[in-house]
């Protein structure tokens, strides 16, 4: 009875868990206390029956069993320690030697999901001397598939599952199994085999989307096996037409966009991606990955930064927090964040150092033309919207035909139904959008846009209105309105000494914050290097030359030449700069571990004697000798204590900075980021 209550409810959970199929599905649905909630009073109810045969019945043949089952319920209900300690319970006492191999499998799967990989593979390893049962057998490859699986030793894993599928029966589960080999191949490289798994999937039982996900990752497989295939023979317009895929109609437009980038037919992979996006319904999922890959051609190919930055945003807002990806991310789209406005400052700097060096005739007649460039775009705006709502509301007039009808052939008016005032709401809004309730929506009393933007103002300062009073309401050159937008575009241009240099330093001080960007945030180190060069090409004289010099050093491989030209280039110029040290000395671990420990223990105790400026003195002195030791991150944290009481709040908040970016991997980094929220507030800027 207590088996029946445990089994009935796997079966529950297993219908109620939800198959993310753009991730690596597991072999073995995983252990989840969050997903066992719902079905805890029937794992209670199996824990209480169990328990009365080991409680009462010590001596039954049944004890093993009622063990496991205590176990594994536990598990489920996530105690792990009682459910721990029964599976080994049966290993250490039990008496039939087949219910002690199931404890050991279940033991090695918890472990696994603990992510214990040493403990699983030391469990693992004596499984394999045991003489298993056939059903323990396949149970134990499986689950050690399943440990390979989660350790990211896919050629080992579907090497096990090779084996193990003549001994599976045809069942959905034995599909999910395929279809979990087959992308194991796919991030593999190996397409063939991995459609061959595919293929198997539709042989084995599968509900409608595991077979229909099948279909489409075989599909992309074979545009790359088969580069010439045409895609029209693929049959999309079929799967589209069909009434069982219209919620899956999102993924047949995301398959469709991966094949058109991967021919790098990028316009028509961002159609079809917007599509897919636009046809997402309720698969919340779906629609992030969707948002994530246009987030990257944006950036990659397209490089429209700010577009892949917004669907970065957009993907983060619905992004489960517990998906792989959600991370990386939240680091790229903060990273984003500093990206796009350090590269809008190049950007605008650049433009406005172009435009002042025009003659006054030339620029006066470059601001106009990018007037009339903004008037135009904004009329195109307003006739296009114009002609969206003409087309809704005839739509709603055949509509509401019959609610309009009232004694025979008279008209109800609108603000007696509250029904076709709603409905009047609604079409506004989708015409219109939710527009704000105020003074100013002529476009000569909209605040005015600076040259600074991107050119394009039409969509938060165009009116709206209908296109009979749109040429009524053109700007026109020579008028007052035109005067004013064209002075105030033209006071943005850098036209004296003064304005010019306050550019330059902008652009500088972007450029340095870009390259740094590119290095240490998007882990780009060829932009970063093109974007130092480029400052050091337009910036000679800069003051963040020395640095620079070192994050080009640190951004080339050991065996490039250029890694050395730039570090002779540092100790050549700068031979007493901290940077020049860090590159002239390296540390031979071996040699000096033992002095580096004393060194340290002699510069702490001036630090806790109150001797801050020696010990500060002393250990940038002798940091760069120990650098790429086990100690140096422990010494360069010392020195962040020791700046913040020797130098001040400012100078303690640039050595947090600076040691964040020159050990993104120290164990120490969660610390330092408590210690520069911390500085933060108590400067008043939080």
């Amino acid at each position: 009875m207590a088996e029946q209550d445990m089994l009935e409810a796997e079966f529950e959970m297993k219908k109620a868990y939800k198959e993310d199929y753009n991730q690596l599905l597991p072999i073995l649905l995983p252990i989840d206390s969050v997903l066992s909630l719902p079905f805890k009073p029937k794992l209670d109810d199996a824990i209480k029956k169990a328990s009365i045969v080991a409680e009462k019945h010590q001596n039954s043949k049944w004890l093993d069993n009622s063990y496991v089952i205590l176990g594994k319920s536990r598990l489920y209900l996530g105690e792990w320690a009682d459910g721990l300690e029964a599976l080994r319970y049966v290993y250490a006492n039990g008496r039939d030697d087949n219910d002690k191999d199931n404890a050991l499998i279940l033991l090695m799967r918890a472990y696994i999901v603990r992510k214990d990989y040493s403990n699983a593979l030391g469990v693992a390893e004596h499984l394999s001397q045991q003489p298993l049962s056939k059903s323990s057998a396949r149970d134990f490859y499986l689950t050690k598939a399943y440990l390979h699986q989660q350790n990211g030793e896919y050629l080992t894993s579907v090497a096990i599952l090779e084996e193990t599928f003549p001994v599976l029966k045809k069942s959905i589960e034995t599909a999910r199994i395929h279809f979990a080999a087959a992308q194991m191949y796919d991030r593999l490289g190996q397409y063939a085999l991995a459609n061959k798994h595919y293929r198997s999937v539709k042989k084995n039982r599968p509900n409608y989307d595991l077979g229909f996900y099948s279909s489409m990752n075989s599909l992309q497989n074979e545009v790359v096996l088969n580069p010439k295939k045409d895609l029209s023979d693929i049959g999309f317009d079929k799967m589209l037409r069909d009434r069982k895929n219209d919620d899956l109609r999102d993924r047949v437009y995301f398959t469709m966009g991966l094949l058109a980038e991967h021919r790098r037919q990028i316009p028509e992979a961002v159609g079809y991606l917007q599509k897919a996006a636009a046809a997402s319904k309720g698969n919340l999922q779906q629609k992030a990955y969707t948002y994530l890959q246009l987030a990257r051609i944006n950036y990659e190919s397209l490089e429209n930064f700010e577009l892949s930055k917004a669907y970065y945003d957009s993907a983060l807002v619905i992004l489960p927090r517990e998906a792989p990806e959600y991370t990386l991310v939240a680091d790229r789209k903060r990273a984003l964040d500093n990206f796009v406005t350090e590269y809008t400052i190049v950007t605008t700097e650049d433009s406005l150092q172009k435009l002042s060096k025009m003659n006054p005739a030339a620029l006066d007649n470059k601001i106009d033309a990018i007037i009339e460039a903004r008037e135009q775009k904004r009329l195109e705006d307003e006739a296009e919207r114009a002609k969206k709502a003409l087309i809704a509301s005839q739509i709603t007039s055949v509509a509401n035909i019959p609610n309009q009808m009232m004694n025979g052939n008279e008209r109800r008016w609108e603000l007696y139904d509250p029904a076709l005032i709603n409905q009047g709401k609604i079409d506004f809004k989708r015409a219109w959008g939710n527009r704000p309730l105020e003074d100013d929506w002529r476009r000569s009393s909209r605040p005015l846009r600076t040259l600074a933007g991107n050119g394009n103002v039409a969509s938060s300062d165009s009116s709206g209105l209908a296109p009979e009073f749109v040429a009524n309401n053109t700007l026109k050159k020579g008028t007052p309105e035109w005067q004013q937008i064209h002075d105030k575009l033209k006071s943005d241009v850098p036209l004296t000494e003064p304005q010019f240099t306050e550019s330059q330093k902008k652009k500088e001080e972007a450029l340095y914050n870009l390259g740094k960007i590119y290095r240490f945030d998007l882990k780009e180190s060829q932009r970063g290097i093109t974007t130092f060069e480029r400052m050091l090409v337009e910036f000679p004289k800069t003051q963040h030359k020395d640095e620079i010099y070192y994050l080009l050093y640190l951004s080339y491989e050991d065996n490039n030449a250029n890694k050395t030209v730039w570090r002779d280039r540092l100790t050549g110029e700068y031979p007493n700069s901290t940077y020049a040290r860090l590159v002239s000395k390296s540390t031979d671990d071996s040699g000096n571990s033992g002095n580096a420990v004393k060194e340290y223990e002699s510069v702490y105790q001036l630090y806790t004697d109150g001797n801050h400026t020696q010990a500060l003195e002393n250990i940038e002195s002798n940091l760069p000798a120990y650098k790429g030791g086990m100690m140096e991150d422990k010494f360069a944290l010392l020195r962040v204590f020791l700046i913040g009481k020797v130098r001040g709040k400012e100078a303690y908040a640039q050595a947090i900075t600076e040691f964040m970016r020159l050990y993104p991997s120290s164990i120490y980094l969660p610390r330092l980021k408590e210690m520069q929220e911390l500085n933060a507030l108590s400067m008043g800027k939080r």
